[in-house]
């Protein structure tokens, strides 16, 4: 069905379900697992995917319509398999205050996975989302799926920080092994001092709310409007609202029910970790997306390097528009890479011990 070359191959070999824009495929191939495709059904992930993730190809394809067949054409001959399937998260995503979780369409999506397990029974097998999703049934009849077929199991929350992520920010790791007992590895900087959001973005040059970095597009920070100006200009890196005069307070802070959202409409800090990143981190009054000390929203790049990209990755083909939601959604829902290259390291560990590689 595809049109792929398929190599001869011995070692780990990748295909990323709900790829997106390749975080978790660029983590993977920075471990050293060879990454052959990724599956999105989003037209905008295929630049950054193809662009970064060398030798591997992007399908525009929806996930529910794949068959065993399909994944089984595009592995390499004689590959040790390992089959990604990091379903959106929205339906189990604590910021989604009020949704009616149970309905959204993208919660079949995990079942889904669990078919194209079956079917093919990789070697390997991981997925990442967000810790409420342990304890939904979808993921219990998951993992019994993989106990069923024999896998060896290991499934646990992680602390992005103490794999480098300068981003305060948990995920659900589960990482599954047909070929005996696999672990997820602890991070190397657990119990150690977290990297901050100084080590990481200080870096880069100052711009201007609206402006944009004339040798990085992606340095580019949306514009303020007057009030929000104002706004921020009266925030101090770590403060809140409450730090504000009185007549720049919206409307709905003023009011009892929402003196408690105090971590919108506020700076970050040069010497902490970053807050957890939304698609709405380019919108200064959506969380604590300000930067510490310029008067703007941090840049599309600064959101990118806080997620655990490279600085030089690439996600806007050249000359093309900058789109703060495209980039917000691609950036904001990405596996963060850092947390990817330690499932990789999972792996290859593995493959080792059972004398390959």
């Amino acid at each position: 069905m595809w049109c792929v070359t398929r190599r001869d191959h011995s070692q780990v070999a990748a295909i990323d379900l709900f790829c997106g824009a390749g975080g978790l495929s660029f983590g993977l191939l920075s471990a050293g697992v060879d990454v052959v495709a990724g599956f999105d059904v989003d037209s905008a992930c295929r630049y950054p995917f193809e662009a970064n993730i060398s030798g591997a190809v992007f399908l525009e394809h929806d996930v529910r319509a794949l068959s065993a067949d399909d994944l089984n054409d595009l592995w390499p001959q004689g590959a040790i398999r390992a089959l990604a399937g990091c379903a959106p998260c929205q339906p189990f995503s604590p910021y989604r205050r009020g949704a009616r979780r149970f309905n959204d369409e993208k919660w079949p999506l995990l079942r889904e996975f669990t078919r194209l397990v079956r079917d093919t029974r990789p070697e390997f097998v991981t997925t990442e989302n967000v810790p409420p999703l342990a304890s939904t049934s979808v993921f219990r009849e998951f993992v019994r799926v993989l106990e069923d077929l024999g896998y060896s199991i290991d499934s646990r929350s992680r602390s992005c920080l103490d794999y480098g992520l300068p981003q305060s920010r948990r995920r659900l790791v589960l990482v599954a092994s047909l070929l005996g007992e696999i672990a997820i590895p602890e991070g190397p900087l657990r119990g150690l001092p977290p990297n901050t959001v100084g080590d990481t973005i200080r870096v880069l040059p100052p711009i201007a709310a609206g402006g944009a970095d004339e040798d990085d597009p992606l340095h580019r920070s949306r514009n303020l409007e007057s009030i929000n100006l104002q706004r921020i200009q009266a925030s101090a890196p770590g403060g809140t609202w409450l730090d504000w005069p009185e007549e720049l307070r919206s409307p709905c802070h003023r009011r009892s029910s929402g003196r408690s959202f105090k971590n919108v409409y506020a700076r970050m800090e040069w010497e902490k970790p970053s807050p957890t990143l939304t698609t709405h981190f380019h919108n200064f009054g959506t969380g604590r997306f300000g930067h510490p000390e310029q008067d703007r929203a941090i840049s599309v790049r600064e959101a990118a390097m806080l997620q655990g990209f490279p600085r030089d990755y690439l996600f806007v083909e050249p000359g093309k528009k900058v789109r703060f939601t495209t980039l917000g959604r691609l950036i904001g829902n990405a596996v963060p890479p850092p947390l990817g290259q330690a499932i990789g390291e999972a792996m290859l560990d593995q493959a080792k011990a059972n004398g390959h590689g």
